[in-house]
């Protein structure tokens, strides 16, 4: 059976129990969030998968969706340090892959590398992850720097999209985008601006 979230798979159910329980958080007072917009619910995923086991359950779902969805990566990654627990949690799940982590800035010495990690390039195949994405910035910059290295982006995977945009930047370069978990999910109400946006 099909959800908001794309196809159901067997472990999502107990993901969204974990972020709902465990990573959200509402008062009155808004929060600031990283894309700079206000709301009054406030989600840290990081908080839901801070033991192994929760990590686990999480990138299962995130894998079993990844499979059901015939991504087919070779590679798991995103920029740091949302992504990272996510492509470590990943690849422990299925050891066939490889995990790479997109430095927000380049290293300042030895070969001043964006992507560390492993070395992802032509013929590779690139899943993005991230924890939360609300406008996108984070998730949009890892695929930059993963275009620019010259592997190919089959999918970008949130665990949860707080919004409509970021769907939008990967729809506009047919990248499969899915979260795992959106916004209608828990219940809250979506952050950014659902209309398409030019591209910069």
């Amino acid at each position: 059976m099909a959800s908001a979230a794309g196809p159901e798979v067997a472990s999502r159910r107990e993901a969204l129990r974990l972020v709902r329980d465990l990573g959200y958080h509402r008062r009155e007072e808004p929060f600031r969030l990283a894309s700079g917009q206000l709301s009054h619910d406030y989600v840290d995923v990081k908080l839901a998968i801070d033991t192994g086991a929760r990590l686990r359950v999480v990138c299962c779902a995130m894998l079993e969706l990844a499979h059901a969805l015939q991504m087919d990566p070779t590679h798991v990654g995103g920029l740091t340090m949302g992504a990272d627990p996510l492509a470590h949690g990943i690849v422990m799940v299925d050891e066939r892959l490889g995990w790479f982590s997109v430095r927000k800035e380049p290293k300042q010495r030895g070969l001043s590398r964006w992507i560390e990690g492993a070395r992802v390039g032509p013929g590779d195949r690139v899943l993005l992850v991230d924890d939360v994405v609300t406008t996108g910035g984070s998730i949009q910059q890892a695929y930059e720097h993963v275009v620019e290295a010259g592997a190919s982006v089959v999918g970008a995977m949130p665990v949860l999209d707080r919004g409509e945009v970021a769907r939008l930047f990967f729809e506009r370069r047919q990248v499969p985008f899915q979260a795992l978990l959106t916004y209608r999910d828990l219940g809250i109400d979506p952050v950014g601006r659902a209309e398409p946006q030019a591209d910069p």
